[in-house]
């Protein structure tokens, strides 16, 4: 037995295991927003006036942009070899914030406003093949068999879970009616920001650490987005005052979870790993989801979601252990 090569690939298996442990925490985290959101949008409603969703969507992201600048100035004073972000990495993260993170957001709250909650989450499936190949054609990332193998092993993974989905949209016409037509490409337009936003800020990585990449395109989406929000939905006071316990808890989750902790793992697995390798994980979000609505809603898990759910599991671990071609 040559003892040489059992150290390194030890430790390649350690580590390869603790990016495993991050993403799934990360997708853990994304699939509590949808619960999040209805806790806040139910919130006070006996008492008057409730958030709009784009308030809720966008007034924890302003939180989080103010809670993470102080981390971010500590973080760059005691960084000697920090960057100093020039006019064109300005530019830079104004593209990262706008057409990224500001397009995915109002992309799919609008969209669902104006679609269904099922239209979503088919839609939703494509986040991880869009990534793919954006990542191949921004990045120059090597599409390899065994990644377009696990893409479509979790794809049909998801498929399977979605099947109420599939039901609900198609057997109303609501997926391809002209009714839902305008909210089904806002929500496309929505899952092409985020994949964008996953690639383009993996390319900024060459340059800067996680938390100014963050922070930095978080402002400039932060900025963007005030005029939309005074415009489409004035904020009433009173529906601040009017949450509740759980719906301050809830939008603390959202600021400092969902925008913020959440973001800051999913970067720092970038730094190690591909963007399509890193994307596929994202088919755990409707795994985590259903076990959350087992465990904490007390909905009844059915054999299709338990199967899809092993599926989605092996694609996932099945990239982490074998795939070779990460960056």
């Amino acid at each position: 037995m040559d003892q040489t090569t059992s150290p390194p690939t030890a430790a390649r298996r350690a580590v390869g295991l603790w990016h495993f442990f991050l993403l799934a925490l990360t997708n853990l985290i994304w699939s509590a927003q949808g619960t999040a959101v209805k806790t806040i949008e139910n919130s006070g409603a006996e008492h008057g006036p409730t958030l709009g969703p784009i308030a809720i969507t966008f007034l924890p992201f302003y939180i989080t942009t103010l809670l993470f600048i102080p981390l971010l100035i500590w973080q760059r004073r005691r960084n000697p070899n920090r960057v100093r972000p020039t006019r064109n990495d300005w530019w830079r993260f104004v593209v990262a914030g706008i057409c990224g993170q500001m397009i995915a957001q109002l992309g799919m709250t609008w969209g669902i406003s104006w679609s269904l909650a099922s239209n979503a989450a088919i839609l939703n499936l494509l986040i991880p093949v869009i990534s793919a190949a954006l990542a191949s054609a921004m990045l120059g990332e090597r599409v390899t068999v065994l990644r377009l193998a696990c893409l479509g092993i979790g794809l049909l993974g998801v498929s399977i879970m979605s099947v109420q989905d599939f039901q609900n949209s198609f057997s109303q016409g609501a997926f391809i009616g002209r009714s839902y037509l305008a909210g089904n490409l806002l929500i496309l337009a929505g899952c092409f920001g985020s994949s964008f936003y996953n690639v383009y800020c993996k390319g900024l990585l060459a340059r800067f650490q996680e938390v100014e990449i963050l922070i930095f395109s978080y402002i400039t989406a932060s900025l963007a987005s005030i005029p939309l929000l005074i415009w489409a939905e004035p904020l009433d006071v009173r529906a601040l005052t009017n949450l509740n316990l759980p719906g301050w808890l809830a939008f603390a989750f959202l600021a400092v979870f969902m925008y913020g902790a959440s973001m800051l793992l999913f970067f720092h697995v970038l730094e190690h790993l591909s963007v399509t390798v890193a994307s596929a994980s994202l088919y755990l979000v409707p795994v985590f989801g259903v076990l959350l609505a087992t465990t904490i809603l007390k909905e009844q898990l059915s054999p299709l979601a338990l199967v899809g759910a092993g599926i989605v599991l092996a694609s996932t671990v099945l990239i982490m252990r074998y795939d070779t071609a990460s960056s």
